[in-house]
């Protein structure tokens, strides 16, 4: 990782270059296009990053960092605010909590961009109460090159601004599926830039339309019962409500996001799972709050950007007054996580508790279109309504694994590693060969998606069956704690059966292709001698073919079939290459050493 600190002679020369191009006649008012233009255009990305410069250069409680890179060339930025002008996050973790706010995930979605310009600008002219207690810091734009991508057509949906940038990286990857299996630079610079700041809150600013509805905000917190614990608790039963009542009261009403797509709202929904693939999901892991605040796209840009930022403020007017309890919450949840003897790695909808929402939507009806000549959606906003409708915010588990001591990497799994090793992830290499006896899954069913998904074909519905046995391990080989700060990632990562596991994101691919095999005409003798040494191999085979037509027609199937319960089938086909060290076991003692 390489931070850069901008000294302020160099920030000085560098706005005296390129900053007078937007900024207002009155210098001092650091004035952003979008007020430029009363509300119709976004900052380039040239423009956000002076703005942030020049505010550096004139407050001393604002910092800029460049740390990384990403797919565009470009160095990402972080931009922290400290009315201490203290910048040592490890010392600030101590004092206060932190709130990391990302922005231009999708650069098409640019309310948080320009929002949090005009926030960290009243923050440093003192524009409204400071926060004693709250460290805010952000990613000014997160996705450079979907910024730089900039066009006026690709978002047809949406209602200003003028021109804005494209969802896609540079890579044309969508950074917000990327943040488990890390195929980007952005994501690698992002995971050091999290670790670096810790932040006890995470806000992610989007901009969504599944359906028309007359609120402009809408918020999408991490799943209550996935995060668990007092932390659940407290962003389900204080959190959010209080940030709900703080912006009615404010003149900002808002809903929980409106999970649909292409069909009326008031017939209810259910709460987005974000999984770790998702920012919000991600950061979880660590046991940080989370929100993706989703605005409306069909409301004016000026109402979005004003809405983001009222919500923002609202935000760490909460953090400020409850920031003792976040960072007790967090802690106590790091030493509840270290003694965990089961975790949920999938789940499902309770259909035994949901919510009621009292929706504000606008009644919708199904006409003619004029285009495809077929029924079609139709909101009409001249008939807004207000009623309750049901939502299904409470999940449960539906699959859950035993929390092993440790897991066993075979050394060659380097691309494994350097994702380990990029989320602070604890491990140490074994000093001599050895034979262990640990647990192997071997790979018994999946599903694989059929279209390209962000790079990867997925696979879904994975299945294993465990066993215990002795396995040699050469020098060299991985060994990891899960008793760490990262044992959440780990589980979601290396349990093949989590839903953003690397393995149902192709990492191991490479086992599910067997690399030798047999010719008939060859194994024929051979599988005769297997069932004549073989007896109650030989009942099974029998029994199958009598029972099953279609196998009994195949004989390449049923040599497969002998070739398979033989010593000659190679062990690597379908064995998962992470071992699973469990505890109270002899190999336990090794994690000890």
């Amino acid at each position: 990782m390489r931070i850069q600190l901008f000294s302020l002679l160099l920030l000085g020369f560098f706005v005296q270059l390129s900053c007078k191009e937007y900024i207002a006649e009155d210098p001092t008012s650091f004035a952003i296009p979008f007020e430029n233009s009363q509300g119709t255009q976004t900052a380039t990305y040239q423009e956000v990053i002076d703005f942030y410069l020049l505010l550096a250069k004139e407050f001393p409680e604002i910092n800029v960092q460049t740390i990384g890179k990403t797919d565009s060339g470009h160095a990402l930025h972080l931009v922290t605010y400290n009315p201490d002008g203290d910048f040592n996050f490890q010392k600030i973790q101590e004092e206060k909590a932190i709130i990391l706010i990302n922005n231009g995930i999708h650069p098409g979605e640019s309310d948080g961009i320009d929002a949090t310009m005009l926030l960290f600008r009243d923050l440093a002219q003192q524009t409204f109460s400071i926060p004693e207690n709250v460290v805010i810091a952000t990613l000014p734009v997160y996705n450079i090159g979907g910024m730089l991508n900039r066009n006026t057509t690709t978002r047809v949906n949406q209602n200003g601004p003028v021109a804005y940038g494209f969802r896609g990286n540079a890579r044309n990857y969508d950074l917000n599926r990327d943040f488990v299996k890390m195929d980007t630079e952005n994501t690698k610079t992002f995971a050091s830039i999290f670790h670096l700041v810790q932040p006890h809150v995470f806000i992610d600013n989007h901009v969504s339309n599944g359906a028309n509805y007359q609120y402009t905000l809408t918020h999408l917190f991490t799943q209550h019962n996935k995060l668990g614990g007092g932390m659940g608790a407290y962003l389900h039963k204080s959190l959010m409500p209080n940030l709900e009542r703080r912006l009615s009261d404010s003149g900002w009403d808002i809903t929980p996001y409106v999970n649909v797509f292409n069909r009326p709202p008031e017939t209810g929904f259910s709460q987005f799972m974000d999984h770790p693939r998702f920012s919000t999901g991600y950061t979880t892991l660590w046991n940080t709050l989370g929100l993706m605040v989703e605005t409306h796209m069909l409301k004016p840009y000026k109402q979005r950007v004003r809405g983001t930022y009222q919500l923002m403020r609202e935000m760490i007017a909460i953090v400020d007054r409850d920031f003792e309890k976040i960072k007790q919450l967090r802690t106590k949840a790091f030493d509840t996580n270290a003694l965990l003897k089961t975790y949920p790695i999938q789940w499902a909808v309770d259909t035994t508790a949901s919510s009621i929402l009292n929706f504000k939507g606008y009644t919708a009806d199904t006409v003619m279109s004029a285009v495809t000549g077929l029924p079609r959606l139709r909101y009409d906003e001249t008939k807004p309504f207000e009623k309750h409708i049901v939502y299904q915010n409470y999940y449960c588990p539906s699959d859950s694994i035993i929390v092993p001591a440790g897991y066993i990497i075979k050394r060659g799994w380097k691309n494994i590693m350097e994702r380990l090793t990029a989320n602070e992830i604890d491990f140490f290499e074994l000093d001599r060969d050895t034979v262990l006896e640990v647990e192997m899954y071997r790979i018994t069913d999946y599903q694989t998606y059929k279209r390209p998904y962000e790079g990867h074909y997925l696979h879904y519905g994975t299945e294993v069956t465990s066993s215990t046995g002795k396995i040699g391990f050469q020098k060299g080989d991985f060994i990891v704690r899960t008793q760490q700060d990262g044992i959440r990632y780990l589980l979601e990562t290396l349990e093949p059966e989590a839903v953003d596991s690397f393995f149902n994101w192709n990492f191991f691919d490479a086992i599910l292709q067997r690399k030798e095999g047999f010719s008939p005409y060859v194994f024929e003798d051979v599988a005769a001698q297997i069932l004549r040494e073989n007896p109650g191999l030989k009942d099974s085979f029998d029994l199958k073919r009598n029972a099953e037509e279609s196998f009994a027609q195949n004989g390449y199937e049923q040599l497969d079939w002998i070739y398979k319960r033989s010593r000659h089938y190679e062990k690597a086909h379908l064995r998962y290459p992470v071992y699973r060290i469990l505890k109270n076991s002899r190999t336990e003692e090794l994690l000890k050493n």
